[in-house]
């Protein structure tokens, strides 16, 4: 799936940023970098409310339009948020109801919103799995909220002590006073759920136990109309969903919010189904979103997980996954002349792909795709016409490399020998990241060993 313009853009301005800083610490950098072009854009964003309220309080009425972006369940919590040195502590709905206002009612809506980093997708539908953006807000059940509060002006905190506080980047941090929540499901919703986030990618490398917690902390969300506003574009992100059923229409208004008027979403840009999910990007770098997100039938059906949850466990998971795979290719050979950050790079791609004692990992005659590093377990190289196995593999050995340099078919089929564990980098991966060891790969001695695949016996593409 390609990127957007926008997405793509954040991403060449923090690789420069990270080659002219040339860093022993990338993912800090990382998130220094993304610290300030948020603080940035939140002093822009502040800055022009407070002009708009200006102009309003000149005579202005204020008048709730259908577009309105101000939530009857309360206000979105910004990660960057304002915290007043007061004794009276403004107070905020909890976003865990699931009653949500069609558009075009009184002019209340509940707190959608969308990524700035929008990933680009399919008119019509988008992939199973490949999240856009997303969430909303609500009271919960019999919790009363003061709505003077919640609708305080921009410029309500002029002239008195405030503090900016922020979230932090490090997934981990504080994470001994954090208990997830867990949120009771029968055997049917369980079911339903796991059906639901079964083809995610998102999920596909948590372990069972952080599945769990995810599943716990999931809640579900009805909507019970058509044409309800789930996230709208320029709000917090709150929550990441999962669709389990219905459709959502994602509409981008050029200007970079909602618009009063028939046309104020902007133009609709694709449609999520089934197994879809949207919110992760606002969430992952504590972004406004980017997009609008309406139900376009009656009787769908969300999972929603929360900001907190989402950090700490996708994210978290995402970091250690990191730190174990950077341990693991500090192991093998072929990568040993490579600079840290190079092999974090690496890590950040590889993909953990389990396969039970007698399976093909790949087959001989069959187009090459992925560059393969074993990380548990034995492995054994078979070619057609050959009766004993033409190399056996071990951890830390690598295979699957020729096929992908000299874009040609698998000449051998490698076969799990017990139960195995490999690190997977697709092509593109491999082609942008092991370029500095290509000229090894194609070397026919390595450490006093042959690489040439078959006649030499010792690795197989």
């Amino acid at each position: 799936m390609s990127l957007s313009a926008s997405h793509q853009a954040i991403i060449d301005a923090l690789t420069h940023e990270l080659q002219k800083a040339n860093t022993n610490d990338p993912l800090q950098h990382a998130a220094n970098f993304f610290n300030q072009q948020l603080a940035s854009e939140r002093s822009s964003r502040q800055s022009l409310a407070q002009a708009s309220e200006s102009q309003s309080n000149g005579g202005m009425a204020d008048t709730a339009g259908p577009f309105d972006k101000r939530s009857p369940f309360g206000a979105s919590k910004n990660p960057t948020s304002i915290e007043e040195e007061d004794e009276e502590r403004d107070s905020f709905g909890s976003p865990t109801n699931a009653t949500f206002k069609s558009r075009g009612g009184d002019g209340g809506f509940g707190g959608f919103s969308a990524s700035p980093f929008g990933a680009a997708a399919t008119a019509g539908g988008a992939a199973a799995g490949g999240g856009l953006f997303g969430n909303w807000l609500g009271s919960s059940a019999g919790e009363e909220t003061d709505q003077s509060t919640q609708q305080a002006p921009a410029n309500f905190t002029a002239g008195r002590r405030t503090s900016v506080s922020a979230e932090s980047m490090q997934p981990d941090a504080d994470s001994g006073n954090w208990k997830p929540p867990k949120h009771q499901k029968t055997p049917d919703q369980l079911q339903r759920l796991r059906s639901a986030v079964a083809g995610n990618f998102l999920f596909s490398s948590l372990d069972e136990e952080s599945f769990r917690l995810v599943l716990d902390a999931l809640v579900e969300k009805s909507i019970p109309a058509a044409n309800i506003k789930v996230i709208t574009q320029g709000d917090e992100g709150d929550f990441f969903y999962v669709i389990e059923s219905g459709d959502f229409d994602i509409y981008i208004n050029p200007s970079g919010t909602v618009e009063p008027g028939p046309d104020g979403l902007g133009n609709k840009v694709a449609t999520i189904g089934p197994g879809g999910s949207f919110g992760e990007l606002a969430l992952m770098y504590n972004a406004p979103r980017a997009a609008t997100v309406v139900s376009a039938n009656k009787g769908s059906l969300l999972w929603a997980l929360d900001r907190v949850t989402f950090r700490r466990i996708l994210m978290d998971n995402a970091s250690q996954k990191r730190k174990m795979y950077e341990g693991f290719l500090e192991e093998v050979p072929l990568l040993s002349s490579l600079k840290p950050y190079e092999r974090a790079k690496i890590a950040d791609a590889l993909e953990t792909v389990k396969f039970e004692q007698g399976a093909n990992i790949i087959t001989e005659g069959e187009p090459g795709d992925a560059f393969y590093l074993l990380e548990d377990g034995e492995a054994s190289a078979y070619k057609h016409g050959v009766d004993k196995s033409v190399k056996e593999y071990h951890r830390g050995d690598f295979f699957g490399e020729l096929a992908l340099l000299d874009d040609k078919p698998r000449a051998a089929s490698v076969v799990a020998k017990t139960t195995v564990k490999v690190a997977k980098l697709g092509r593109d991966g491999f082609k942008r990241l092991l370029g500095p060891v290509e000229g090894i790969m194609r070397r026919e001695e390595y450490e006093g060993a042959e690489l040439d695949p078959l006649s030499q016996q010792k690795t197989v593409t």
